[in-house]
C-alpha cells in the first residue's frame, strides 16, 4: 500500500531523514518508535506532503506521489492526525469534523452517517458538538483530531503522537479507539513515544534514530530486542 524508498528530508543543512525505507501493507498497524528529534514527525509530514523530499520516493498504491501536493494526498486516501492536535480553535467541534471531509461532496448522504459514527466512537464529542474546539480539554482535542482525520474516509490513517501530554486514563481511551479502528480494517501508521502501548496494537514496527532506521520487525520481535528494550521500553 505504502512503499517508501531511500527518503531524504533536509531542513537547510540539517539532514532530518537520511535515506528511510519502509512499507505498510493494507490492514496493518505499523509503529514508528524513537526518541525526541529522531525524525518521526518529519517522516509523517513527508508522507502527508507537508515536507518536501530532497531525495528518494514515496509510492502509494502503486503511484509515485513524492511530488504530489498535500491536499491531493488526502483525496488519494491519506489522512493525518497531527502532533499537537492542531484543531481549528475558533470553530465548533462539528465544524472541525466537517472540515475533515472538505474534499467530499457536501451533499454526500454519507456525511451525516459518518458524523454519527464519530460521535459513537467518542461520545464526548457529541456532547460538545456546538462548543468551540479551543475550549476543549487536551484529551477531547485529541479525540477531535482523530475523528477529523477519519471524516475524509482515508485508506491510511497517520497518527502522530496521539498520547502526547494526556493523562493516563485518556491515553488508555485513545488506544482503545485505535484498536477499534484497527479491528474495523483501517490501515494505520502510528508514531508514538509510549512504545509499549504502540507495540501492543501494532503488527510491525520500525525504530528511528537520528534520521535512520536502526531496527525493524514484528511488534513481538521489537519488544524482545534487548537494545530496543533498554533504549525505549524499559528493562522490566
Amino acid at each position: 500500500m505504502l512503499n517508501i524508498s531511500n527518503l531524504i528530508v533536509n531542513y537547510g543543512a540539517i539532514n532530518a531523514l537520511r535515506g528511510i525505507s519502509l512499507t505498510v501493507e493494507a490492514g496493518e498497524v505499523v509503529s514508528i518508535i524513537g526518541g525526541n528529534g529522531a525524525g518521526k514527525t518529519t517522516l509523517m509530514k513527508a508522507i502527508s506532503g507537508l515536507e518536501p523530499a530532497a531525495g528518494g520516493s514515496i509510492d502509494w498504491c502503486g503511484e509515485n506521489i513524492t511530488g504530489m501536493p498535500a491536499h491531493k494526498r488526502v483525496g488519494a486516501g491519506i489522512s493525518q492526525s497531527p502532533e499537537g492536535r492542531q484543531v481549528f480553535a475558533d470553530q465548533s467541534v462539528e465544524d472541525n469534523l466537517l472540515l475533515g471531509a472538505f474534499l467530499r461532496n457536501s451533499r454526500d448522504p454519507q456525511l451525516k452517517q459518518d458524523l454519527e459514527t464519530q460521535y459513537n466512537i467518542f461520545p464526548r464529542l457529541r456532547e460538545r458538538k456546538s462548543q468551540q474546539a479551543g475550549t476543549l480539554s487536551g484529551g477531547e482535542q485529541q479525540m477531535l483530531a482523530i475523528s477529523r482525520a477519519l471524516m475524509s474516509r482515508p485508506k491510511l490513517l497517520l497518527l502522530d503522537e496521539p498520547s502526547l501530554g494526556l493523562a493516563p486514563l485518556i491515553v488508555k481511551e485513545i488506544f482503545e479507539v485505535i484498536k477499534r479502528v484497527r479491528d474495523e480494517g483501517m490501515t494505520i501508521l502510528l508514531v508514538e513515544q509510549m512504545a509499549n502501548q504502540a507495540l501492543k496494537v501494532s503488527d510491525r514496527a520500525y525504530v528511528l534514530k537520528n534520521g535512520l532506521i536502526t531496527s525493524s520487525g514484528t511488534a513481538k520481535e521489537i519488544q524482545n530486542d534487548p537494545s530496543v528494550r533498554e533504549a525505549y521500553l524499559g528493562k522490566h
